[in-house]
């Protein structure tokens, strides 16, 4: 670790979540939190897309405290998933977050053989999302009745492909991986604009593969910049550069933290969106700061030693802000570890609320700086 990284508040900061989070646990125990609402993390339903990131936080808890407590959580949550993986119909792009961070972490911390054949099973799912004329994973399921978004793919994907590199390298099997390297092909040449800003949502036709159109999703219009989706594309690609080691997937990965960290503000942590006019430009999105810094930890670590710095620095000053400025340490009447997430803004969903997410990947950076791997997306 180097010296840039000797910081007196980590410590303290790692402990405090340590504690905080022990202390939510005998409210939420084997539950599924989403979004705080009154101090109070409301629980979702398995099947919903966050369902693996407390679980996930709870491994990384338990990996250096050996909290036993912490560790039955998770696998009980884990456990609670099998009817989904199972059952539930409707499963979308979305099983790599919430089977990467219960079974694969299961399977790394503890050679569980039947988390990693969940781990396989739910990358067979994923797989078999795969459009082969657009090349695209596709993106969740008719929300009614006759809707058609058969040709839509998110740069939320980014991240979930990382389940199929995974895949491949514990099968032994190529195909997930020719699966999960397309679509990220597909995410350089058709999501990624050449300043590094990104398309949250790309439409094609379905059956001829062709692109129609970027579209705003969760972002302010079609040509704004989402920050989290930012975040999703920058640390995905460095993964897929981890687990493949093309080159335009880190060369992308650069061009995109550089955009991201361009446009951040004094804190350093990240408003929303970054092209949002002056009246929604009010919010910030604290989880796509949290995710950022953790993929600009790994990116540090995939560069050359001495362009290092570049990332790992600002990845330093989000999560000290996120710590200092955002924290809720002092506040026991608020479950979630930092304020000021927004998930939804144009659905006015979740605004300027603690997002488990948010909180998973404040800790999962603390624990890159703190050197406490293993880190389920590698």
């Amino acid at each position: 670790m180097g010296t840039e990284t000797a910081l007196d508040w980590l410590t303290e900061a790692w402990e405090k979540a340590l504690v905080k989070t022990q202390r939510n646990a005998v409210r939420i125990g084997a539950g599924f939190p989403h979004a705080s609402q009154n101090g109070v993390y409301q629980l979702e339903a398995p099947h919903w897309w966050t369902a693996g990131f407390w679980p996930g936080m709870l491994w990384l808890l338990y990996n250096d405290s050996g909290d036993a407590a912490l560790r039955s959580l998770a696998e009980q949550c884990e456990l609670r998933l099998d009817d989904v993986l199972n059952e539930y119909v409707r499963l979308d792009h979305d099983l790599g977050f919430m089977w990467m961070l219960t079974s694969m972490a299961s399977y790394k911390l503890t050679g569980n053989e039947e988390s990693k054949i969940r781990a396989l099973k739910a990358a067979n799912y994923l797989a078999a999302r795969f459009n082969l004329n657009g090349r695209y994973i596709r993106a969740w399921n008719p929300w009614s009745e006759g809707e058609d978004n058969a040709g839509l793919a998110i740069i939320d994907c980014s991240m979930n492909t990382a389940l199929l590199f995974q895949a491949s390298e514990i099968s032994g099997d190529p195909r997930y991986r020719h699966i999960a390297e397309a679509h990220m092909d597909t995410v350089v040449r058709d999501f990624v604009r050449s300043d590094g800003s990104v398309y949250h949502i790309v439409r094609y036709d379905p059956v001829s593969g062709e692109r129609i159109e970027g579209i705003g999703g969760q972002g302010y219009a079609p040509e704004s910049a989402w920050s989290r989706g930012t975040a999703w594309a920058m640390y995905g690609l460095t993964l897929a550069y981890h687990h493949t080691g093309k080159q335009v997937y880190l060369d992308t990965a650069k061009t995109i933290a550089h955009f991201f960290l361009a446009n951040l503000p004094e804190d350093h942590v990240p408003f929303w969106d970054f092209r949002a006019p002056d009246e929604a430009r009010i919010y910030r999105d604290s989880s796509a700061g949290a995710c950022a810094a953790s993929g600009l930890l790994l990116l540090a670590d995939k560069v050359d030693q001495g362009q290092a710095a570049l990332y790992r620095k600002p990845a330093i000053r989000i999560l000290e802000s996120l710590y200092r400025n955002y924290g809720t340490w002092d506040n026991d009447e608020e479950e979630g570890l930092i304020l000021h997430g927004t998930s939804h803004y144009p659905q006015a969903q979740n605004v300027d609320v603690p997002l488990i997410y948010g909180d998973f990947f404040f800790v999962e950076g603390l624990a890159r700086l703190r050197e406490k791997g293993p880190f389920y997306w590698e």
